[in-house]
């Protein structure tokens, strides 16, 4: 059950603090060894300039961006990359689902991943897919109805340099 204070909610455009929250949460999963895109160690330089690039996106509609919040400012992010290829219309990637470690186990997690499917099928999306490399990701996908395809080992580095797997999942969407 989510915090009663929480709340999920799209960003249209990215403030500055915006981006400092954003980077906030991110370098605290890079930290904690989450196998997000980056190595350590992680620069906040690196990180805000991440999240420009996620802004222009977000500009351009090609993706969407949800944020969890509570009293205390942004926990929690995810992205619905929307714009896909011309075969595959029908179909959204969900990435860089982040919750700030101090967020963790609260419900942040299953609120982002909720809104997002929401927000998918709002947009004509009917299968969403995405991959991870964390065993407590994949419990929370399991839960919330999304089907494993497979585990891909040696697939990408954790942060300190270790080697680690990535296991796929997707999920049908209904209207």
């Amino acid at each position: 059950m989510p915090s009663p204070d929480l709340t999920v909610r799209r960003l249209a455009t990215l403030t500055p603090a915006d981006i400092d929250a954003l980077s906030a949460v991110l370098i605290d999963c890079v930290d904690g060894g989450a196998s997000v895109g980056f190595m350590q160690p992680f620069d906040p330089a690196r990180a805000r300039a991440f999240w420009r690039r996620v802004a222009d996106g977000v500009a351009r509609g090609e993706r969407a961006l949800l944020v969890a919040q509570d009293a205390l400012g942004i926990v929690g992010t995810v992205q619905l990359v929307l714009d896909q290829p011309d075969n595959q219309p029908h179909r959204a990637d969900l990435c860089k689902m982040l919750v700030h470690r101090r967020s963790r186990r609260q419900g942040t997690g299953a609120a982002l991943m909720r809104a997002a499917e929401t927000l998918a099928r709002e947009n004509g999306k009917t299968l969403l897919v995405l991959d991870t490399a964390n065993p407590d990701a994949e419990r929370l996908y399991e839960r919330e109805g999304w089907q494993r395809v497979g585990t891909v080992p040696d697939y990408a580095l954790l942060p300190d340099g270790g080697l680690c797997a990535t296991t796929f999942f997707y999920r049908q969407l209904s209207g």
